[in-house]
């Protein structure tokens, strides 16, 4: 009886001896399955992180976490079932460890029941070692690279980065100025709406054609209109303001045909406020329309007032669209006409303007002045040319101003000595004075030589 239970004892520890070396085996087969998959999900883990977190900046780490702690197990999972084609059984453990410390298939005979069970030794050799590189490497680069894609800090996307390519600038300066106003409320809301609905149509085409050459012809063309339409309505509106301003002030002194000018000023301002596009306020516009130049005296010199208010608020509504980029920029050509700065160069209608640039009433400067572009500077004495001593004149240069003198012509007094013909008279004529006074010895043998 004892016999029995000591056989069966060494066949269980051998068993169990089995069983361990071939757990050994089947995980590093599954470790080689997983390490590639392994450090592969590591990296595009970490791109993915990075990227939700930029996104989606409100979401928890610890739900990123558990993600990615999930994403490892959905790898390691499916690396298990393709290395399970590949696992040992006790079975096969026990050929193997009989091959590796050579015990001539004592385990497979016992195994059998024709021959007992060897007792087990101290130390078992499964003749199999871990390669520690190869199995340490892939998981600690995979954390490695899932914690970076967790703690590296990211700047979370605005709410402007997805919000397309950016418009061509006027279409936002046409937009900045129909707001503007819409805000004063002192324009037409017809001519707003219809811009706007031109700029939507703009806006309506493909992203990929708003700086096509059709679109930007297009913009430039409805910014140009714009443009010359504030222009128009601010200075029809300061024709009418000035006018009426003159006639307020000094109708009772002025002469009729003075007085009759600036009504018919007015009238062709008003005109123009009625005819063009841009026009301004509904009421504004009646008001002016049921004005009388004749009868300003027996207005309401409150109401009168008030209404010129009104005209100059849009006018300067006006002025500050222009100002802002929606016009043409040119304010600095309007202060340097108007002459601001200058004191008594402005004049808005009521008060003469004694200076050059003012636009007042009737007595407004003339409209120019002298030094428009700055303030002359002082006027040097240059004085007298004077010469200069050259004490060297081995480094004067050509061009240089040696001396300066006074002087005359010197004149020959002497008759002059013509014979016939216009020869001078002198001791040799002809040939005869070339050979005999103009050449040397030497110069005349040669030319002698040469016409032999």
């Amino acid at each position: 009886m004892s016999d029995d239970a000591s056989k069966t004892d060494l066949a269980a520890a051998w068993r169990e001896t089995a069983g361990r070396v071939a757990r050994r085996v089947n995980l590093g087969w599954w470790i080689q399955t997983l390490a590639a998959p392994l450090i592969v999900v590591g990296i595009a883990g970490a791109c993915t992180l990075l990227l939700v977190r930029r996104h989606l900046p409100a979401l928890p780490q610890w739900q990123l976490s558990l993600y990615a702690a999930g994403a490892v197990l959905l790898i390691g999972s499916i690396a298990f079932l393709i290395a399970r084609r590949r696992f040992e059984k006790p079975e096969t453990a026990m050929v193997r460890i009989e091959d590796s410390m050579q015990m001539r298939n004592a385990l497979s005979a016992a195994r059998a029941g024709v021959a007992p069970w060897p007792s087990v030794p101290a130390k078992v050799d499964p003749g199999l070692s871990w390669n520690w590189q190869r199995v340490v490497i892939p998981p600690v680069a995979a954390l490695a690279f899932l914690l970076a894609g967790l703690f590296i800090p990211v700047a979370a996307v605005s709410e402007d980065a997805d919000a397309g390519p950016e418009e061509p600038l006027a279409w936002e300066q046409i937009e900045a100025d129909i707001e503007r106003l819409e805000q004063d409320e002192v324009i037409d809301e017809n001519y707003l709406e219809e811009t706007r609905k031109k700029l939507e149509e703009l806006r309506s085409n493909d992203e990929e054609e708003w700086f096509s050459h059709s679109s930007l012809e297009a913009t430039d063309s409805l910014k140009q209109q714009h443009a010359s339409e504030l222009e128009r309505l601010e200075r029809e509106l300061e024709r009418a303001d000035r006018a009426l301003g003159s006639l307020q002030k000094n109708a009772g002194s002025m002469p009729q045909g003075q007085k009759d000018q600036l009504m018919n000023q007015f009238d062709q301002a008003l005109q123009g406020l009625q005819n063009g596009a841009l026009k301004p306020n509904p009421e504004l516009l009646e008001q002016l329309q049921q004005l009388d130049p004749n009868n300003l005296g027996q207005l309401n010199q409150e109401q009168l007032d008030q209404l010129r208010e009104n005209m100059r608020k849009a006018g300067q509504a006006c002025k500050d669209c222009q100002g802002g980029g929606g016009g043409g920029g040119d304010e600095w050509r309007d202060e340097l006409l108007d002459g601001q700065g200058n004191g008594d160069g402005q004049g808005d209608g009521d008060q003469p303007g004694n200076g050059p640039g003012g636009k007042g009433g009737v007595h407004r400067g003339p409209g120019h002045a002298p030094g428009v572009l700055g303030k002359e500077g002082d006027e040097f004495d240059t004085g007298d040319l004077e010469a200069m001593d050259a004490k060297d004149l081995s480094r004067s240069l050509p061009g240089d101003l040696l001396q300066l003198q006074d002087g005359e012509h010197e004149v020959d007094q002497n008759a002059s000595k013509t014979q016939s013909g216009g020869d001078i008279g002198s001791t040799g004529s002809g040939g005869d004075r070339v050979w005999r006074e103009s050449l040397d010895p030497e110069e005349q043998k040669a030319l002698k030589r040469f016409f032999e």
